[in-house]
């Protein structure tokens, strides 16, 4: 009976503890949504504008938070030669992996042949549930490199803001680091005030995400009650398949690339596992940006890494998505009974390279950068697009989970690419010697000495790169 207290003391801390946490909440709502879409599915459907407020909250604050770790981070390189380093190699990266995520995206549909047996007649598919993606695409496909650079240029400075364009204020963001950076003594004054800008979004996103719970509970609510658990039953092969794919290309390639450099997968994923929560019931990565960059900082990158890499990533990463791109042409061409040979197979890859940069942004991406891509490969019908609409929510949420999980990765490997992270520091914080904080409490930590990741003593016994 003496031990029984204690114990149950300990299970009670740990219950208040994980009740608190961001991440205990998010797991709670998760499950409170699919309970409400499940038992009261007409109610549910109306709770889809607390997902989308909590969305936009967000994306509110990804501009100018983006701006303030641009700037911050070029200002604090101290060459600007170095800037353009990591840039370098941050696209080189982005390649290579994009590369290996699309060509995995055709191994997986020819090795399971998700399509093959349907025998869908073109012909019998209702062409105007895809007429406005179809229209979008058209601008897509017919949109050049001359095009997509010059969309890359904002019309005014606080037009790139307004636009909600991330390439657009990482353009402003950049130049204006480059310049304060040149500017030398007079710009310091400056470089603190964007400094206490930057501490003062952070508080605004520590109100936020604390109503994160509420946000993943409407949109799980929503999802669930429009369209059932059964929904996944008409296309379920191919939605398992997808799943199967990310998590074997997130544990593979990820996993393996990180461990060439020092790093464990599974642990960054556990070190980010709120946030991942959050992007798993909103089916969005936008939702957790500016906080992912703070704690990818609070690990020990310099933010001149982290400022770069992540909102790049945002539109050129995009593994998970890439790997959608080829899995799901391949398996419109199976079912709709379109031969593909090798060429056909390798022109569909070089199309995808290019149609995935920039699909960040654009409304319904997924359908309208897949319908760009089959329309460049006139052999498999567009029209076939149809077969996928009715699972594109569901496997926009593993899409979502693991580009994010791509770009975190990325960031780590350019900063290890350029000595740029403190490795023991992001041993402490990934094997949990360092607490990191949950995520509302954590930030307001990190802003306290004007937005400076806080640098501990060595810890004792660690051994540089382990």
């Amino acid at each position: 009976m003496q031990h029984a207290v204690p114990t149950q003391r300990a299970a009670g801390r740990l219950h208040t503890r994980f009740t608190r946490s961001l991440f205990g909440q998010v797991l709670i709502a998760l499950a409170l949504g699919t309970l409400l879409g499940l038992a009261f599915p007409e109610f549910a459907a109306k709770l889809k504008p607390l997902g989308d407020g909590f969305i936009k909250l967000i994306k509110m604050l990804i501009g100018p938070v983006v701006f303030c770790v641009v700037v911050a981070g070029i200002c604090g390189a101290g060459e600007l030669k170095k800037v353009g380093r990591v840039g370098i190699k941050a696209v080189v990266y982005f390649e290579i992996v994009t590369t290996i995520a699309l060509a995995l995206g055709i191994v997986l549909a020819y090795v399971f042949q998700p399509g093959t047996g349907m025998n869908v007649n073109p012909r019998s598919l209702d062409i105007s549930a895809m007429a406005a993606y179809i229209e979008s695409a058209d601008k897509v496909k017919s949109a050049g490199t001359v095009d997509f650079l010059m969309k890359l240029i904002p019309n005014t400075i606080m037009g790139a803001f307004t636009s909600g364009d991330v390439l657009q204020v990482l353009l402003v963001s950049v130049l204006f680091g480059c310049a304060l950076s040149v500017v030398g003594e007079p710009g310091k004054p400056l470089v603190r005030m964007i400094d206490n800008f930057s501490a003062t979004l952070f508080k605004m996103m520590g109100f936020i995400i604390k109503l994160a719970p509420l946000g993943v509970l409407g949109a799980v609510a929503f999802t669930v009650g429009k369209y059932g658990i059964g929904s996944l039953k008409q296309l379920g092969f191919l939605v398992i398949l997808f799943y199967g794919a990310v998590v074997v290309f997130v544990l593979g390639v990820l996993g393996l690339i990180l461990r060439l450099c020092g790093f464990s997968v599974l642990k960054l994923i556990r070190y980010l596992r709120a946030e991942l929560l959050v992007v798993l019931g909103t089916a969005s990565s936008d939702s957790v940006l500016p906080q992912v960059m703070k704690k990818l900082e609070f690990m020990g990158i310099k933010k001149s890494v982290v400022g770069l890499v992540i909102p790049t990533g945002y539109s050129f990463n995009l593994d998970a998505f890439s790997i959608y791109l080829t899995l799901a042409a391949v398996f419109i061409a199976q079912a709709t009974n379109t031969p593909l040979a090798l060429g056909d197979l390798l022109g569909i890859l070089a199309v995808a390279l290019v149609t995935s940069k920039g699909a960040h942004g654009i409304p319904g991406s997924a359908i309208v950068i897949l319908a760009a891509t089959l329309s460049a490969h006139p052999a498999i019908p567009a029209i076939g697009l149809v077969l996928v609409l009715s699972v594109d929510w569901f496997i926009g949420i593993a899409r979502a989970v693991g580009n994010l999980i791509g770009n975190c990765v990325a960031t780590v490997v350019v900063a290890a690419w350029e000595r740029d992270i403190d490795r023991e520091r992001a041993h402490g914080v990934l094997n949990g010697t360092i607490p990191a904080s949950e995520l509302d409490e954590g930030l307001s930590a990190l802003v306290d000495s004007v937005g400076e990741v806080p640098v501990p003593a060595p810890l004792p016994g660690a051994a540089p790169g382990r």
